[in-house]
């Protein structure tokens, strides 16, 4: 590029040397504007420069990038998993992310084969390792996560599901209301109902332990329970309750879809503890396929609500679906996700919950694997 600049301005020197001797305007005027055609055609070449340098520093970066994904690819290859189909949870609803994952293509967008499988619980699948991922509650396998079960949390799933209800003719308005009477927990002391109710009265002030009794009633007994004034209240899925809520037989008075809950996931993606310490790279390309799956889904509420109806993972009620699928914001973000796990484990151990330990940096350094 120097040499063609001073070749340039070599040439505008001859033909002013040779006009020296004109004295007149038409001369003066003529070297003007040889000078600058010079410059203009020196500048003209500039650009042409920068596109190649600029091409050569693009092919420059994609064979940087193709070296550090042929780096990956042969990394891999090293992992025990490379070429074995994951196993994941058949779930159906809200948990069927990893499901949605396989029947839409999104396991294998990341060069990975996969297998639908099914058992007692998926607390239980993900621990022995039959099942490498799954979506659940927190409140299903963060006390089991503490206690030796072999699993981790990798990434959020999604918001809100459960809510406690009262019938909708009762005196009961709030929390606050339920002190002193029998609440169900339909699966059970210890398990994901008690829990989620624990917190629900816990932020109210109501201690779960000693200002109500929590009990265990069936989902399908609750509402007879209630009429008879065995229960107050019952935590029950949004999809259950919902027409129930319409007719005006259920009111809600307290939920996971209320502001102070709905800054925190509901549901989550978890895996096998071990296959993710062996398979990081795998387990990376898992938990991408989950969350597109849980991004197309919010994305496209419409089409993934037909889409759930169809396969037969949702009822066949679109509009009810619709609007919680919608509530649920799938696909959560990775900050938003740690940073409410954080305050999860110290609530868990204030209501004693979780009593291997009473160290909640411990728990989350064992519960908490991001992996993308």
């Amino acid at each position: 590029m120097k040499k063609r600049m001073l070749c340039a301005v070599l040439g505008v020197s001859m033909v002013l040397s040779m006009t020296a001797c004109g004295s007149g305007a038409k001369e003066e005027t003529t070297a003007a504007q040889t000078t600058a055609a010079a410059t203009t055609a020196a500048e003209t070449k500039a650009p042409e420069t920068t596109a190649a340098e600029t091409k050569a520093e693009t092919t420059a970066a994609e064979s940087t990038e193709a070296a550090a994904q042929d780096s990956d690819d042969e990394a891999w290859k090293q992992e025990p998993a490379y070429g074995q189909p994951i196993h994941y949870w058949l779930s159906d609803g809200c948990t069927s992310g990893p499901r949605v994952a396989d029947m839409k293509g999104f396991f294998e967008e990341q060069g990975l084969t996969a297998e639908g499988v099914k058992g007692s619980s998926y607390t239980e699948a993900l621990g022995t390792g039959v099942a490498d991922v799954a979506v659940g509650h927190i409140a299903t396998m963060l006390v089991p996560c503490t206690n030796g079960v072999d699993l981790t949390f990798v990434g959020g799933a999604h918001v809100g599901c459960k809510s406690l209800y009262v019938l909708g003719d009762s005196e009961y308005q709030s929390t606050e209301d339920l002190r002193g009477t029998n609440v169900s927990v339909p699966n059970g002391i210890g398990a994901s109902d008690y829990n989620i109710t624990a917190r629900l009265l816990n932020r109210d002030g109501v201690n779960p332990l000693n200002d109500v009794k929590l009990m265990q009633v069936a989902v399908d007994a609750c509402i007879p329970a209630m009429e008879k004034g065995e229960i107050s209240a019952a935590l029950l899925s949004d999809t259950y309750a919902y027409h129930m809520v319409e007719d005006g037989k259920l009111r809600k008075i307290r939920s996971l879809f209320d502001d102070d809950f709905k800054i925190e996931p509901c549901c989550i993606i978890a895996m096998n503890a071990t296959f993710v310490k062996e398979n990081p790279i795998t387990s990376r390309k898992v938990a991408t396929a989950v969350q597109n799956a849980h991004a197309w889904m919010r994305e496209n509420p419409e089409e993934a609500t037909q889409f759930l109806i169809d396969e037969g993972l949702n009822s066949e009620d679109f509009e009810m679906n619709l609007e919680i699928n919608k509530l649920q914001s799938f696909g959560l973000e990775d900050d938003f996700t740690s940073d409410a796990l954080k305050k999860i484990i110290d609530e868990y151990i204030e209501l004693g919950l979780i009593t291997s330990t009473d160290d909640s940096d411990a728990v989350f350094e064992k519960a908490w694997t991001p992996v993308r």
